[in-house]
């Protein structure tokens, strides 16, 4: 869908400057066509707008309440996709995100939603993950087993190139390079682009909404060890809700070398919910439903 949707753009663009070609100028020379580099606001580098860019969008995305959540509680469904093609699996789940902080650890625990039975009304929770301390778990009544080595590290590779990893981590780091790259369009909405650049050579880059200065797409490639080439990791955000004071993404579609691989709809955010103390022990058993 998003192929077409480019291809047919490009008969668009092709279509108009055909039909205005009368009216527009005749450039005679290379050096007199305009540049589509980025424009600089006066008496600001690259890297100084890169910068500011990026202030605005924490500021739009609630400045210090937003910087100091402790957590983060949601309710919705995943829809899985094969190459951009819906699979049919959809998952409907619950999830608590912990913030790190000085005194606090980053954790995430995963509740997954299903019917008790064709036979008795209602829903239960028999399988959760939890991610913890750079490990993955899947968790029920029976006990816990670890999750897949190359599914935990897509999980904190992601993490780790997360917009909240960019405001916290990578902006703070000695060495790193912010790069102001000018405009771009995500889902036709008009975007300043911006790239991060860390002294290992990773990059970060984030379209930010030129209106609302929030978070439309975050991206980074990745060598893949298999292949040994580079692969691309997109994620999307859109329908943005203001929860607490806060903007929420309540659509995040997610790309791998840029086919639609997943679809996440939340239905309820929470922000600062109270979590009981175990919630991200993966030692803590489920208790049998009946």
């Amino acid at each position: 869908m998003k192929q077409v949707a480019v291809r047919i753009g490009v008969g668009l663009a092709l279509g108009l400057g055909l039909g205005l070609g009368t009216t527009q100028p005749l450039w005679s020379q290379a050096n007199d066509i305009p540049s589509a580099a980025p424009v600089m606001p006066a008496g600001q580098t690259p890297e100084q707008h890169g910068r500011k860019v990026l202030d605005e969008m924490v500021e739009a995305l609630g400045g210090d309440a937003w910087l100091h959540r402790r957590n983060m509680r949601e309710l919705g469904h995943i829809g899985r996709f094969f190459r951009g093609t819906p699979t049919g699996v959809v998952i409907d789940f619950t999830s608590t995100r912990q913030f790190a902080t000085a005194d606090r650890f980053e954790a995430l625990r995963v509740g997954f939603i299903t019917d008790k039975s064709i036979l008795l009304p209602g829903k239960k929770i028999d399988i959760v993950q939890i991610w913890t301390a750079g490990k993955g778990y899947e968790v029920t009544y029976k006990g816990r087993v670890e999750l897949p080595k190359d599914q935990v590290e897509d999980f904190y590779r992601r993490r780790d190139h997360s917009v909240e990893a960019v405001v916290n981590t990578w902006l703070k780091a000695p060495g790193v390079v912010v790069v102001y790259e000018g405009t771009s369009m995500v889902e036709r909405r008009l975007a300043e682009k911006v790239t991060i650049l860390n002294d290992n050579n990773d990059a970060v880059t984030l379209d930010l909404d030129v209106t609302t200065h929030l978070p439309l797409r975050r991206t980074f490639e990745w060598r893949n060890e298999t292949f040994k080439d580079l692969d691309e990791d997109a994620e999307e955000y859109a329908d943005y809700h203001t929860i607490q004071g806060l903007p929420t993404a309540f659509t995040i579609s997610r790309y791998h070398n840029g086919d639609l691989t997943s679809q996440t709809f939340l239905l309820k955010v929470e922000y600062d919910v109270d979590a009981a103390p175990d919630m991200f022990n993966p030692d803590v058993l489920l208790k049998k439903k009946q």
